[in-house]
């Protein structure tokens, strides 16, 4: 059932009226989750806790691997688990925080409903069935943005670890307020400034970073394609999947580049990453296109989406499908045939 419509008082109301009396709940994000999916789910533990006196963990599947985000969860001190530490037979409400039941880049079994479904990207029909389904389609810039939105109308003052998550999560969904932002990010993101503590932001924002961070950049430049208006670097093997997100976005810088594109595996997994500077296009509309039959998942909004496409067979067999992934962005973009200019060439 779409909750969009309501209030936010109206929307914690009805969680009370649908749930209250649970036993104990579990919120999951998505796979490899990002500090906005992360700080949200916290945030809705927090509610269904204070408001509706259930329990609740969360949950992640996959790994947090990029710097900052493991500084997140360790300077915060965020009660996320793996979900390999979870026995999902304890729990008798579930609930998915930026993501959607049917993407499928989550932990939640199949076979399993989420209850819970809140998530700013657009909307995925199917997930209308969800009992209780908040989807921001366009409406909000970060799902931060709408847990926010839920502790102020439950009056539950967050703690300064709490509040400086959300203002992170805000924050980097968003790109300081730049990116596919709207009046309810900024009044949320002002609304939490005063109550952040400061010194841990910047913990979080200045990492002691891995030397194989520096290596995979390295590798990143010296793959990297350049096309008329688009970007490609294939980083091959890496050690962290979101790698892939971080790299794409630094590339979406780069002059004249309407289109990014990275992609790296990480067990048996390709993860693809896309970002775009036209607004006159829709990011999470072509991933979606050109990963249509490939498996795995796909999603994102107008500047940036991702996808997640297993990689089977042999050594060949999936070097073909990495390259046929490459194709299929090629012709999206308008570059097949272009034979592309190294970054390392005087030609670029």
């Amino acid at each position: 059932m779409s909750v969009a419509s309501l209030s936010a008082k109206a929307k914690v109301e009805r969680l009370g009226k649908l749930f209250k009396g649970r036993r104990r709940g579990l919120v999951l994000t998505h796979d490899n989750p990002d500090p906005d999916s992360m700080a949200a789910a916290v945030a809705l533990a927090a509610v269904l806790h204070s408001r509706l006196g259930i329990p609740t963990d969360v949950a992640y599947g996959g790994i947090i691997g990029r710097a900052e985000n493991s500084a997140f969860v360790r300077v915060l001190k965020l009660p996320i688990l793996p979900i390999a530490e979870v026995s999902l037979e304890g729990y008798d409400l579930f609930a998915l925080v930026d993501t959607q039941q049917s993407v499928k880049n989550h932990a939640l079994p199949e076979g399993v409903t989420a209850d819970i479904v809140i998530d700013h990207h657009p909307t995925r029909e199917e997930a209308l069935t969800n009992p209780f389904a908040d989807l921001g389609s366009g409406a909000y810039g970060a799902t931060s943005t709408v847990l926010t939105e839920y502790l102020r109308a439950a009056r539950i003052e967050p703690s300064p670890e709490l509040a400086t998550a959300l203002y992170y999560g805000i924050k980097a969904d968003t790109r300081d307020l730049e990116r596919q932002t709207r009046d309810p990010d900024v009044d949320c993101y002002l609304w939490l400034f005063p109550r952040i503590d400061r010194n841990l932001l910047a913990e979080i924002e200045h990492p002691q970073l891995p030397l194989r961070y520096f290596r995979l950049y390295h590798a990143a430049i010296e793959k990297a394609r350049l096309y008329t208006g688009a970007v490609i670097t294939d980083l091959g093997e890496v050690y962290s999947p979101d790698m892939v997100a971080e790299v794409a976005e630094r590339l979406s810088f780069l002059e004249a580049a309407k289109w990014s594109l990275a992609l790296g595996s990480f067990r048996s997994q390709l993860y693809l990453s896309l970002r775009c500077t036209d607004r006159r296009m829709n990011a999470g509309r072509l991933i979606r296109e050109v990963c249509d039959g490939l498996g795995g998942s796909a999603g994102g909004h107008g500047s940036m989406a991702g996808a997640r496409v297993p990689l089977v067979g042999k050594k060949h067999q999936r070097a073909e499908t990495r390259r046929d992934v490459v194709r299929r962005f090629k012709a999206s973009f308008g570059v097949e045939g272009e034979r592309g200019v190294s970054f390392l060439s005087d030609e670029a």
